[in-house]
């Protein structure tokens, strides 16, 4: 299963970490995930199982 939200697209996203800045020569990279939690939404009449991301979350709950 991807890391991806199932509303929005969100994904992992890389860069480097914040730790290798200044004085710092070592360059690491890094990866965010998104923070996906299991959700049940209804699509087409059904109740379905998808992992969505905390903010598709809290907008589905003002609806």
């Amino acid at each position: 299963m991807a890391r991806e939200c199932a509303i929005c697209g969100k994904k992992p996203i890389t860069g480097w970490n914040p730790q290798s800045v200044g004085m710092n020569r070592k360059r690491a990279l890094r990866r965010w995930l998104p923070n996906l939690q299991p959700t049940v939404i209804e699509r087409g009449g059904h109740q379905v199982r998808v992992l969505a991301c905390s903010r598709c979350r809290r907008t589905l709950q003002k609806v």
